[in-house]
C-alpha cells in the first residue's frame, strides 16, 4: 500500500510539473504588442506616405499616396498577425521595403528623384523622432 501511495504522489508530482511547463510556454507564446511608441511611429509613417506629392512604385506601378497607404496597411496587418511587427523598423524593413510577391524593392518618385522606399521612410521616422524629442526638449 505505501508503495502504491508513493507511485501515486510521484505521479501527481509530475503531472503538475508538467502543467506548471505548458503554463508557462502558454504565457510565453503569447502575442508581443508593438509598443504605444512604435504604434505611433508607425501611424505617422502611414500619414506620411497617404499624403505626400510622391509616387510609391510597386512592382514597376506607380501608385499615390492613398493606395501606397493602403496596400502598406494589408501588409502590416498581415505581419502583426504573424507577431513579426515591435516596431517602425520592423514595419518598414518587413512591410514597406519590396514585394514580396516578386521580391522587387518599392521605390518612391518625387520631384528630387527616384530612392528605395525604405530609405525614404528611415528618413521620416528619424525626421518624426527628432521633431518629438524637440518637442519634449522644450
Amino acid at each position: 500500500m505505501r508503495m502504491w501511495m508513493e507511485c501515486v504522489a510521484r505521479l501527481i508530482r509530475q503531472l503538475m510539473m508538467a502543467a506548471g511547463i505548458g503554463l508557462i510556454a502558454l504565457v510565453t507564446q503569447g502575442p508581443v504588442l508593438a509598443t504605444p511608441q512604435a504604434t505611433q511611429e508607425i501611424k505617422g509613417l502611414l500619414d506620411f506616405v497617404e499624403h505626400s506629392e510622391c509616387r510609391f512604385v510597386r512592382n514597376g506601378s506607380e501608385y499615390p499616396g492613398p493606395r501606397a497607404r493602403a496596400h502598406l496597411e494589408k501588409k502590416l496587418n498581415y505581419l502583426e498577425g504573424k507577431n513579426m511587427v515591435h516596431s517602425a523598423e520592423d514595419f518598414i524593413d518587413l512591410a514597406a521595403t519590396k514585394s514580396s510577391m516578386s521580391g522587387r524593392a518599392y521605390e518612391v518618385r518625387c520631384s528630387e528623384g527616384v530612392e528605395p522606399a525604405s530609405t525614404w521612410l528611415k528618413r521620416e521616422l528619424q525626421r518624426q523622432r527628432q521633431s518629438f524629442k524637440d518637442g519634449i526638449d522644450r
